[in-house]
């Protein structure tokens, strides 16, 4: 009995070796879906509350010509809570949206750009700062915020922050 008993023990501790392997070998090597958010930019938000909140990290990456997505965080420490998510999307693409559903939940990044507020961190180069800004000007903007300020967790509350600056005109 203490044999089959030791058997399994042992057993067991060469399976939680091996997962251990494993995992490391499958996280040092790269290549993973949260590669490549090196594109640091940061702007406050309209709250859906009215407040202004921030200003956000937005950490970005390209997943296709037509989207960009950005992970939100309050600050750059590395345990920073991940509070919102945002999409960049092709003008072309958001904007077949009915009217009323583009102003509840998009705004435009060039009207953002516009107000001065959005601030692009990490490239020191100007010309390559422009080539930015002109990139996210051509795309609007959807924002998740999953992570409700003054929450101890995230509850699975979900609000849609706007762009300050956001025009809400009317319908024709």
């Amino acid at each position: 009995m203490y044999a089959c008993i030791r058997s399994i023990g042992l057993i067991g501790a060469v399976c939680i070796f091996t997962i251990g392997c494993l995992s490391t070998q499958a996280m040092s090597a790269g290549g993973g879906p949260a590669d490549g958010y090196d594109l640091h930019v940061q702007a406050p938000h309209l709250m859906a509350n009215g407040e202004i909140g921030g200003p956000f990290h937005h950490y970005c990456k390209g997943i296709s010509d037509t989207i960009f997505q950005c992970l939100l965080f309050e600050t750059t420490a590395a345990n920073a809570p991940l509070v919102a998510i945002e999409y960049f999307v092709a003008k072309d693409v958001a904007r077949k949206l009915p009217l009323i559903q583009w102003h509840r939940h998009f705004h435009d990044h060039q009207q953002e750009i516009d107000t001065g507020r959005l601030f692009i961190l990490d490239v020191d180069d100007e010309n390559k700062k422009k080539e930015i800004a002109e990139a996210a000007g051509k795309t609007d903007g959807v924002i998740y915020h999953l992570w409700q300020k003054g929450k101890e967790f995230p509850d699975g509350t979900v609000t849609f922050p706007q762009s300050i600056g956001h025009i809400f005109s009317q319908p024709k």
